[in-house]
């Protein structure tokens, strides 16, 4: 599969999307209204403090959640009232996730593991088997493949997850805090691949808190304060995200 880089067409658009949920007699406004656009080839990175909404607009963005109200379009369509069945087909074959906690299966191996997302989308075994052997060398564990998540080091499940998020080939990888945890070495591994995958045309999202890590990779960084955009930053212009951080959400200078 040979993916070709398209520039400028926008991808994912999020428009006076809400998403609120009852607590008992209480109504959470977790996401009060955003607007997020993002184009083909973009890194992104969606951040702000525990509370903020990053979670839940992950979810609206990755469609594993429907909105209260408003319109998410992915590739052009409309998916914002669409059923579970036909999301799921969506998510499959344009979206590609990678989780925190890795999220492999831990009775399969690192293989089966990447073999997975094809299975669903009804991929011949024979052409499963190929496509994980190559993606696993990719990110350079073409010697695990027969091993479970049990017996290889958290760096290396990170870089399975990635391998299993680009099984389908998908237009989008999704990566909800890719570095969460990892050191500091093996995560800046973590990001030089997803940086990769950026050039040769994959469009990354990226939910993280740490300011560091949008300041080195993200081209636009969407900051969220109590379920709003609070300010979108453009790495063209210059921006500095620990002061930006400090700015709107009151956090000290780190020394």
């Amino acid at each position: 599969m040979i993916y070709m880089k398209k520039i400028g067409k926008e991808i994912i658009k999020l428009k006076d999307v809400f998403k609120y949920y009852r607590m008992g007699e209480t109504i959470v406004k977790a996401v009060d209204g955003i607007n997020i656009s993002i184009k083909e080839g973009d890194f992104v990175a969606i951040m702000g403090p525990s509370g903020s909404g990053k979670s839940t607009s992950m979810n609206l963005v990755g469609s594993l959640d429907m909105p209260t109200k408003g319109r998410i379009s992915l590739g052009g369509g409309d998916i914002s009232e669409l059923e579970e069945s036909d999301l799921a087909q969506i998510r499959g074959k344009k979206i590609g996730f990678i989780f925190q906690s890795f999220n492999l299966i831990p009775n399969l191996s690192v293989k089966e593991n990447v073999m997975l997302p094809m299975m669903f989308q009804g991929v011949e075994r024979e052409e499963r088997e190929e496509v994980a052997e190559r993606l696993l060398e990719k990110v350079d564990l073409g010697n695990r493949g027969e091993h479970y998540p049990n017996q290889i080091s958290g760096g290396e499940q990170q870089r399975v997850a990635i391998a299993r998020a680009l099984a389908n080939d998908p237009e989008v990888i999704l990566a909800d805090e890719p570095t969460g945890n990892l050191d500091t070495k093996t995560g800046e591994k973590v990001m030089d691949f997803l940086k990769q995958l950026n050039k040769e045309g994959k469009t990354i999202i990226m939910v993280t808190h740490e300011p560091e890590l949008a300041e080195a990779y993200a081209q636009k960084v969407y900051w969220l304060k109590d379920g709003k955009v609070e300010k979108i930053t453009k790495k063209k212009n210059g921006f500095n995200l620990e002061k930006e951080e400090r700015r709107l959400f009151g956090k000290k200078k780190r020394k």
